[in-house]
């Protein structure tokens, strides 16, 4: 396997991993196996550097973002002066967006709506193992994400079994979809193009056209709006809007290309009360 080292400042292994973004990862030791596709990494730290070891390093290098000066992001935050935005992003410096599968995003975050995290990844890790190849890591196995060949032909039926409950019939025409049009078409769309294309998928609205974009398809102009960031709008901007379409283009708006590393921030910081 192939290691390389990153400034543990900038990478923090557990606030990239525990802020919604991402579903396929375990702990291992003292550190975590994360799973994106067909492939896998270890990521570990000791607070100095976070270490990451794969025999797909190149991969994971751009998967965790490395190329992005991340200070000076932290920095813009600051410099807007909302209280609750400089404490998340100054205790929060070391969450990273990432740049994960576009078609995984997009099964992931149908899976996602009106659901919890901790169910989110037991019908995740279900229906990999339903439906994903078997590969080994680590001295373990793990399965792929299963290609959109395999979700299409699954049919109603696993997918309820999996857990789904109504979004069986989402992922059934969306794969379907996805398997006779592809998706080549979209990653050079913009942030609009996009998001308008995604929400006429079965399954797809607003915030979860959002998330698809903004960690799948890296719109970091992306701002999904979702209870938590109502909350920080009403709370910590003194917001009066209540439509989710007006609240996300205030967001927009303010802080433009900078918007989505700063809906974590605020989605984080909020949900650890900082």
């Amino acid at each position: 396997m192939e290691k390389f080292d990153y400034d543990a400042k900038y990478f923090n292994p557990l606030q990239t991993l525990d802020c919604g973004q991402i579903f396929r990862f375990e702990r291992k030791g003292d550190g975590f196996i994360v799973f994106s596709a067909d492939r896998a990494c270890l990521l570990k730290s000791d607070g100095v550097k976070t270490t990451v070891e794969s025999d797909d390093a190149g991969y994971f290098y751009r998967f965790f973002d490395l190329d992005r000066d991340y200070s000076s992001i932290v920095e813009r935050a600051e410099s807007f002066g909302v209280p609750i935005l400089s404490r998340s992003a100054e205790n929060c410096r070391g969450l990273r967006l990432l740049n994960q599968n576009e078609e995984e995003m997009i099964y992931s975050f149908i899976i996602s709506q009106n659901n919890n995290i901790p169910r989110i990844k037991g019908i995740i890790s279900r229906i990999c193992a339903g439906l994903g190849e078997k590969r080994e890591f680590c001295g373990g196995e793990f399965y792929a994400f299963p290609t959109t060949a395999a979700l299409a032909a699954a049919g109603a039926e696993f997918f309820k079994n999996a857990g789904c409950g109504y979004r069986d019939a989402y992922l059934v025409e969306t794969s379907g979809r996805i398997l006779k049009e592809g998706i080549d078409d979209l990653g050079s769309m913009t942030s609009a193009q996009l998001k308008k294309r995604l929400l006429t998928y079965k399954g797809i609205g607003p915030k979860v056209a959002d998330c698809i974009a903004l960690f799948g398809f890296s719109k970091r102009d992306s701002f999904p709006v979702d209870t938590w960031i109502e909350k920080v709008y009403k709370e910590d901007f003194g917001g009066t809007l209540s439509d989710r379409k007006k609240i996300n283009d205030y967001f927009v708006n303010l802080f433009k290309e900078d918007s989505g590393y700063i809906q974590q921030y605020l989605f984080y910081g909020k949900r650890l009360n900082l």
